[in-house]
């Protein structure tokens, strides 16, 4: 089986353990082989909150710098950050509703355009989707379900080797009931935004 490999980074609060989880749920009914590991930082002060998963017949959980098949970034600024994990034939997506970091909010640094942002992946990677995932979560019912958000708009690259069928069972076993609803439909809306 080909290998996978898949960089997820966010702010510590905003799901990324929790996409994770699904992902690997969803990698067990598939059949695929999958290795994850997480690098938490201070994510519980708003520090980034790394993810690496490796899909397929892999020994290691570790994805070398260039070496990421897809980039998923939860916030603008460390999907940027993560850029060198990507290489010419990277996919990455990424939410386009900042968070500002201390530093920005006590004015001792500025954060940068939108579109600088997207200039920069743009000349390193294949491809960029890009949108405001946090509106789609709103939309969905709940601005926690970016990530749900994100998760759909993964499945619809093609890239994962994981149907979006499985996805959506794991996101029935692995989210608390009450929420499953809501990131279904989160999940719908970030797939028919990464057309």
């Amino acid at each position: 089986m080909d290998i996978t490999r898949l960089i997820i980074v966010a702010v510590g609060g905003q799901g990324n353990l929790l996409t994770s989880r699904v992902i690997g749920e969803a990698a067990l009914l598939s059949d695929v082989p999958v290795r994850m590991s997480e690098i938490h930082g201070m994510a519980q002060r708003g520090g980034v909150v790394e993810s690496a998963i490796v899909l397929g017949d892999a020994r290691s959980t570790i994805i070398s710098d260039g070496e990421a098949d897809l980039l998923v970034g939860f916030e603008p600024a460390e999907t940027l950050r993560a850029l060198g994990k990507c290489n010419q034939n990277t996919t990455v997506i990424t939410n386009l509703s900042p968070l500002s970091p201390f530093t920005v909010t006590t004015g001792r640094a500025t954060y940068p355009k939108l579109q600088q942002i997207q200039d920069l992946i743009q000349a390193k990677t294949a491809r960029l989707i890009a949108f405001d995932a946090t509106v789609l979560a709103r939309e969905a019912g709940n601005v926690m379900a970016v990530n749900m958000v994100l998760l759909g708009a993964m499945a619809r690259t093609g890239i994962l080797p994981i149907s979006a069928e499985s996805l959506k069972q794991a996101i029935r076993t692995k989210t608390k009931k009450a929420f499953v609803e809501t990131n279904l439909k989160a999940f719908d809306l970030g797939f028919a935004a990464a057309q």
